[in-house]
């Protein structure tokens, strides 16, 4: 596209505009390759607007911002924009030809339960005849059904690689979309270009206040989604979802308790095989069997049957897809084990509210001790959750080992002290402090007899494990094998 096409469509008013073709877009200098437009975003540490040389150097060839600062003279032409993360996410859609309108996209948002709700809505598509693609926190598949991560670099996809992503879905043959959809990405306008069918809500609890400041921002974030959507399937068990009835045209409701939503569970069993239940929808009734451990999960099953029920998915189709549905990597994951090992569980779980719904269920499955491994993260990341997490892992776990999850520039001791305040407030002392995460996970392995259960929470599917000068490439469950083999040798 040319720079005055790019110009139109974005109705930024400029005149005199070379003709040079722009093929991409980014905020972030680093990432700026030839024939990319730059936005220059003013943030709480760096202005984009003090990297101009970096990007010219680079073959960028146009600027867009919020207004040049005082006595900067633009190397490259200069458009001004009213917002300018609006500006990015809007370039990026148009740059790529809006793929979301050539998709039936369905976005899931909450605070617990997303990540499991995503898959298991683009399995019940897939299962149902759509091809579907999907962009999680775990990373993204095009229809074919690979795993894909995105560079180390993108930390968190932002609207270019949101828009790219969804342009190679398209182009792959997809059909759908599901995309889940952080409280970050909705406020930092990283998914402002998505054009939205069905907005899914889990659940809301205290997360990320370090970033949104009180819950009340955090959930008016998280509301965007809903906003934004021409149908809306709600979670009626949270107390939130009173202050979203009604913003989307259309909405049907969900729960695993109340009798009165839409699609609602009755007769829950937890088997050896799994959750089986039977489900009462606007497609009739019938049995539902789902081959995952919690039963927490029954919720998400009905959040993703309802979401693929409006994309067209029968009810023969919807339980079909849930008996073959396998889980998401790193959510309530089993690591093989023999008769002779601990059973071992690793789950993304890293806020209280998570942590308890994991140990509670866990606690109702097995025969023997219930072990927790976890940890909390370093930095700004909502330091007033460690303390609370140190009680709920003693309170709900015969042991607790506290370790290291992404201390980054927080020093690991200051966090394990603040765990370890909030379990001896509560009068427990049934932990134990061990800094490095390998050993760690090998020590709890190791002292677990057959019979216990082990949880390994907090760090899930992630790939890395962040330190205060390393970041190092992490695979909690090969972590928890090896450990396994460890144990195996030892006896």
């Amino acid at each position: 596209m040319r720079l005055p096409e790019l110009a139109a469509a974005l109705t930024v008013p400029a005149s005199d505009l070379p003709a040079v073709e722009v093929r991409g877009v980014t905020h972030h200098a680093a990432w700026v390759e030839p024939g990319f437009a730059f936005v220059a975003i003013r943030g709480a540490r760096f202005d984009g607007h003090s990297f101009l040389e970096e990007v010219v150097a680079r073959g960028a060839v146009a600027v867009l911002g919020e207004g040049l600062p005082e006595g900067t003279v633009s190397p490259l032409p200069y458009l001004t924009v009213p917002n300018a993360r609006a500006a990015l996410a809007d370039a990026a859609a148009i740059l790529a030809e809006h793929p979301s309108r050539q998709l039936r996209v369905i976005g899931v948002t909450g605070t617990d339960g997303k990540t499991t709700t995503s898959w298991l809505t683009r399995h019940l598509l897939r299962a149902a005849g759509l091809r579907t693609g999907l962009l999680s926190t775990v990373g993204y598949e095009l229809p074919d059904g690979v795993l894909r991560h995105f560079p180390a670099h993108f930390t968190t996809p932002e609207a270019p690689q949101v828009q790219t992503t969804l342009r190679e879905m398209v182009s792959a043959g997809a059909q759908a979309a599901v995309l889940e959809a952080s409280s970050h990405a909705l406020a930092l306008d990283r998914v402002r270009g998505v054009a939205w069918d069905v907005a899914v809500w889990t659940h809301l609890s205290s997360e990320h206040l370090d970033f949104h400041g009180t819950l009340e921002h955090y959930f008016a974030e998280k509301r965007k989604l809903v906003e934004r959507a021409p149908f809306a399937v709600l979670n009626v068990d949270d107390p939130w979802t009173a202050q979203l009835r009604g913003l989307a045209p259309q909405e049907t409701t969900y729960s695993a308790e109340n009798q009165h939503a839409d699609w609602r569970a009755s007769g829950i069993e937890e088997r050896a095989t799994g959750l089986h239940f039977q489900v009462a929808s606007p497609l009739g009734t019938f049995r539902a069997h789902l081959p995952m451990i919690g039963r927490f999960n029954v919720a998400n099953a009905l959040a993703g049957m309802a979401a693929a029920a409006q994309l067209g998915a029968t009810a023969e189709q919807l339980q079909e897809g849930l008996v073959s549905f396998r889980g998401v990597p790193g959510r309530m994951e089993l690591v093989p084990s023999t008769e002779e090992d601990p059973r071992v569980i690793v789950d993304f779980a890293h806020t209280p509210p998570s942590l308890e719904k994991a140990l509670t269920t866990l606690r109702a499955t097995t025969g023997g001790r219930l072990w927790v491994l976890l940890g909390s993260a370093g930095g700004p990341r909502d330091p007033s959750k460690r303390a609370p997490l140190g009680e709920v892992a003693t309170r709900l776990a015969d042991h607790a080992v506290f370790t290291e999850e992404d201390c980054r520039d927080t020093p690991l001791e200051d966090i394990l002290a603040e765990m370890e305040r909030g379990a001896r407030e509560a009068g427990r002392s049934n932990f134990t402090r061990i800094g490095d995460r390998r050993e760690a996970i090998r020590f709890v392995i190791r002292t677990a007899q057959p019979g216990d259960t082990v949880l390994l929470a907090g760090k899930g599917p992630e790939d890395t494990l962040e330190r205060e000068h390393e970041t190092l490439p992490w695979n909690e469950v090969a972590e928890a094998r090896a450990a396994l083999a460890l144990r195996t040798r030892s006896l």
